[in-house]
């Protein structure tokens, strides 16, 4: 049997590091991005590897979306020169940053930095992806609870998170004929070192596990399972949905 290969974004901290660990546990080899560290991206690359799955890691910008062109034509072709074909099984546009600012206050450059990290990379990227990904294969795209909730001074950033889940659901619409789904995971609070780690604040900890029905700040390991659930054979009549993972977040 083949062993199926996923490309995930942002894969060397955080939420794509535990996505990347989650997959290449059910056999999966590993392709990720990384914005400028590569001591934390060899340290993903050696953690997969003693799992006893390949891994490759190749620089990406998501603040220039030619950027992403050159990471998937990296991706590929070292596909390519390993398996003898360019194609992989799974994509998982991870890779983000956020923003804090009141909309009063929200700058230009602001918001054009969450459109393009979040929005237009991930569109212009998964375009440039499509034509190698199998037939049957599985688009995951990162969005935010704060999608659904809203909490002062995040609105650029959720903006392009709620345009990420209409634009999931068209990729589940055009790629059916292909049987690939396209789906959508919307964290809740996360204590990483995403927005500066303030979710690792005690006192903001404290405040979302006050509205968090499980009583608690989620951790990165709460995420990397249900995103390789979803490329998982059980999951193969899951397309066009909005998985929220989030502990029970303001219910």
């Amino acid at each position: 049997m083949n062993t199926k290969t996923a490309i995930i974004t942002g894969g060397s901290r955080g939420l794509g590091r535990d996505m990347a660990l989650s997959l290449a546990k059910k056999g999966i080899d590993i392709i990720f991005s990384y914005h400028s560290n590569t001591n934390k991206a060899q340290e993903v690359i050696d953690e997969i590897k003693s799992i006893g799955q390949d891994a490759k890691a190749f620089p990406f910008d998501a603040n220039d979306h030619t950027s992403g062109t050159a990471f998937i034509k990296s991706a590929t072709s070292y596909l390519n020169e390993k398996n003898g074909n360019s194609n992989f099984d799974f994509l998982i546009n991870n890779a983000g940053t956020g923003t804090f600012n009141m909309v009063a206050n929200t700058s230009e450059d602001q918001f054009n930095e969450m459109m393009n990290v979040h929005l237009k990379s991930v569109y212009f990227m998964t375009q440039d992806a499509i034509p190698h990904l199998n037939d049957g294969g599985r688009i995951i795209n990162i969005s935010s609870g704060l999608a659904r909730f809203s909490l002062p001074g995040m609105s650029a950033y959720a903006i392009m998170k709620g345009a990420i889940e209409v634009f999931t659901r068209y990729l589940a619409k055009e790629l059916g004929g292909r049987k690939i789904t396209a789906n959508t995971v919307a964290p809740g609070a996360i204590a990483t070192d995403f927005a500066g780690g303030s979710n690792k604040d005690e006192e903001k900890a404290k405040m979302i596990a006050s509205i968090t029905t499980l009583g608690r700040v989620g951790e990165a390991e709460d995420i990397g399972g249900v995103v390789a659930f979803l490329c998982s054979e059980d999951a193969g009549w899951v397309n066009g949905q909005r998985i929220e993972v989030s502990g029970g977040m303001l219910v």
